[in-house]
């Protein structure tokens, strides 16, 4: 595994052994066969504080000034070669943890210099039947915005269950899964020759 690449997934689930943390641990797997190292940033194990009053995002030229630890968060995606937004389905819409960590980090610490630039990104998303590739969409876009590389994969990460059952029991999700973490460790490993010698000439 060593001199692999780095995978860092942001795990926006509240339900430590829930489905999204089931689906990281088969996706650790995944990668430790194709020699990539996947570390986990469980969202819920960390102090968010959502955007606030002050209202001089847009404006300001300094890192937001709220202090939690999403700035630790986001040093440590800077670590990484690829980076995963896994999570469920809430509402029709992206779990709490995770709106709230791409606002503060994306507004608040990303926007100043886009330090995740060509960096490999890839979206996991778990719910029971509805609204799974609309999250996809957004946080896909929101990795577009800071200049990622979205590898094509075939069908979107998603995996049904209904609460019950392990989503692992989807077969049609979990091959588009696979696939995904496949892709991504083919494209970081295209891309680590340009990166390296991109940080020679600076």
């Amino acid at each position: 595994m060593s001199g692999g690449p780095l995978v860092v997934a942001v795990d926006g689930s509240e339900r430590p052994g829930g489905a999204t943390a089931t689906v990281l641990e088969h996706m650790r797997r995944r990668f430790a066969r194709q020699g990539a190292e996947l570390r986990v940033l469980a969202l819920r194990d960390h102090r968010l504080v959502g955007c606030g009053p002050c209202g001089d995002c847009t404006t300001r030229t300094v890192p937001c000034a709220v202090d939690d630890d999403v700035a630790t968060l986001v040093g440590q995606l800077l670590e990484a070669s690829c980076v995963v937004y896994a999570l469920p389905v809430h509402g029709f819409g992206t779990s709490s943890l995770m709106q709230a960590f791409v606002e503060r980090a994306g507004v608040g610490h990303l926007r100043f210099e886009r330090p995740l630039e060509d960096k490999v990104g890839g979206v996991v998303v778990v719910g029971r039947r509805y609204a799974h590739t609309e999250v996809v969409a957004q946080l896909q876009h929101n990795m577009l915005l800071n200049r990622m590389v979205l590898p094509g994969s075939g069908f979107p990460a998603v995996l049904h269950t209904d609460g019950r059952s392990s989503p692992l029991h989807d077969a049609e999700g979990l091959e588009a899964v696979d696939a995904l973490v496949d892709r991504m460790v083919d494209v970081a490993r295209r891309l680590a020759p340009a990166a390296t010698a991109t940080r020679g000439t600076t």
